[in-house]
């Protein structure tokens, strides 16, 4: 079982490290690209790679199971990218960080509510006061605090439809079919949820812009890792962890992404930002820390 609950933390470790780096990506295919296309062509990518990887089929499922893959598939692929790339347009990045990393607080009152899965003690509440802190003097580390209540509302938002995400995953965990059947089925359903959004943001196929190398690699990147992978590697960690536990790992993202942007583009590191970092990680483990003899599930 500890060996199992290492794994958990392992692969939720490694998605938040991809996770946190899929900025740099998007930023540079933002030159050329809608946020929809890049969703999109990455999801696709994503589908048809797992389904290289498994080409089995997801059999015996029933109505109600396939209403949940559908649900799944709405809020984490379809709803959740949409809501965060237009706050995006609204309101700064940097708001958009810190509310986004709103979510294991949603995620724990969901699951309190829906699942009964674990109570909501002190240390929780306690590790996100703290993280919070640390985000927000991450993210607005040398910019002024400017609040857009459009912009903010579709983020808060998509933090909601995140955390009703992870639910639902720990939900499809319980039916005991392999992680990359469902996952793939899950995509299936936020692509089919997408195409409607493709007609109102202009979207082009336009694969002449993939000859440009830089573009094809991040398109990669996108797909196979922070799509294909981590979507697998978070499934399976909510399965071993509970929603709760592994959603809290999403206070590493401003961190990741700090440390990218000074090792990659060359970004300077600033007092505040190590303070932040640290805040951070001392609320992960605080969030984490549950005593001796307490189980998850």
């Amino acid at each position: 079982m500890e060996n199992k609950n290492a794994t958990g933390h392992l692969s939720a470790l490694l998605t938040i490290i991809i996770w946190g780096t899929t900025f740099i990506a998007t930023k540079v295919l933002l030159a050329d690209f809608q946020p929809v296309e890049i969703l999109f062509f990455r999801f696709i990518m994503g589908l048809v790679a797992l389904l290289a990887v498994y080409p089995h089929r997801l059999k015996g499922t029933t109505g109600r199971q396939e209403l949940t893959f559908a649900a799944a598939g709405l809020c984490g692929i379809c709803l959740y990218y949409l809501l965060e790339n237009i706050a995006l347009t609204y309101t700064m990045a940097s708001n958009v960080g810190v509310i986004i990393s709103v979510a294991p607080f949603f995620t724990a009152i969901l699951s309190h509510l829906f699942m009964k899965e674990e109570k909501l003690r002190a240390n929780f509440f306690l590790g996100f006061a703290v993280a919070m802190i640390g985000i927000f003097l991450i993210s607005f580390n040398g910019s002024k605090l400017e609040l857009n209540p459009v912009g903010d509302l579709l983020a808060m938002l998509a933090a909601l439809v995140w955390a009703c995400y992870s639910v639902l995953t720990k939900k499809i965990s319980g039916y005991g079919y392999n992680t990359i059947l469902t996952t793939r089925r899950v995509f299936f359903y936020g692509i089919l949820f997408m195409i409607p959004a493709l007609f109102l943001f202009d979207f082009e196929l336009g694969f002449a812009r993939f000859a440009n190398p830089v573009y094809l690699f991040n398109i990669v990147y996108l797909g196979l890792g922070a799509s294909a992978l981590c979507f697998v590697t978070w499934n399976f960690a909510v399965k071993v962890l509970g929603a709760v536990k592994t959603s809290i790992y999403i206070y590493m993202v401003p961190v990741i992404t700090i440390v990218t942007s000074v090792l990659i583009l060359k970004e300077p590191i600033t007092i505040l930002s190590v303070i932040g970092t640290l805040l951070a990680m001392i609320g992960l483990f605080l969030s984490e820390y549950s005593g001796k003899g307490h189980s998850n599930e």
